[in-house]
């Protein structure tokens, strides 16, 4: 009898040589990867965050020292680099993980050697969530130089925005476990992470939404992202940090259990 799809995943330290594996095979595109990665954020950064900073001026951000105004483009800034982890980790578990799975057939050559298929998944996890975190490094170190926040409290964010594109990677092997093509991708992009990053308070603060909308974006990923790292850019503490925590957490883990039931269906058909 076949143990359940929904079994406790089995996993160990062979995750690992695959995860290295993935990093020596980048390392070769390391340069084109990383500039590909960064421009778009960066081309955001500067059109809206100078472009449309110099009409907006400062924005009022609630709960920031009583309500305090920012400049736009450090509002902006704290909001983007959310969305860069989001975006790079999700970019690099449906993509390049869909061509290793199903193009280049690399899982199964992995999975003749002593390694799992949840091994692989975790994995493909964790390399999608250090692709997010080199990225938003790169864009950081950026922003620093262009002194929109030089907040001691941004090495704190430094973990967060791992957790970050963790959590979107998990939240990608989902769609990469049901896709039959590359075109299946466009939906998830589409229909869910484009209308979060405009509910998300990256751009304008959610306040300006309607009440029901706010609610439920509250509960958005990408929300309680925001939520934990933008006071930090304004060297302040998250309010609740807690509960963003642990919305965090619980669609890290249920996202990554929904995958793994999914990809160990796609592999027993």
């Amino acid at each position: 009898m076949k143990p359940s799809l929904w079994s406790a995943p089995d996993l160990s330290l062979r995750w690992w040589p695959v995860f290295l594996r993935n990093l020596l095979v980048w390392r070769k595109l390391a340069v084109p990867s990383l500039l590909g990665n960064i421009a778009e954020p960066l081309m955001w950064l500067v059109a809206f965050g100078y472009g449309m900073g110099a009409l907006v001026g400062q924005v009022a951000v609630p709960g920031a020292a009583g309500d305090a105004r920012v400049p736009y483009i450090l509002f902006l800034a704290s909001g983007s680099i959310c969305m860069s982890a989001m975006n790079a980790a999700s970019f690099e578990a449906l993509y390049s993980a869909f061509s290793r799975m199903h193009v280049q057939k690399t899982w199964d050559g992995i999975m003749n050697a002593p390694v799992t298929l949840d091994n692989v998944l975790m994995a493909e996890m964790l390399w999608a969530g250090f692709k997010a975190l080199f990225t938003v490094t790169a864009i950081l170190v950026v922003m620093l130089a262009l002194g929109i926040s030089h907040s001691p409290k941004l090495l704190l964010a430094w973990p967060i925005l791992l957790g970050v594109g963790i959590m979107f990677s998990c939240i990608a092997l989902i769609f990469n476990a049901l896709a039959k093509g590359y075109d299946f991708f466009t939906y998830y992009f589409t229909l869910f992470l484009t209308p979060m990053m405009f509910l998300s308070g990256i751009f304008f603060p959610r306040e300006q939404l309607p009440p029901l909308v706010r609610a439920v974006t509250d509960w958005l990923p990408l929300t309680n992202a925001v939520e934990l790292v933008r006071p930090l850019f304004m060297d302040q503490w998250p309010q609740s940090p807690l509960r963003h925590a642990l919305v965090l957490v619980a669609y890290t883990v249920g996202a990554f259990w929904v995958a793994l039931a999914l990809t160990r269906r796609r592999f027993r058909a």
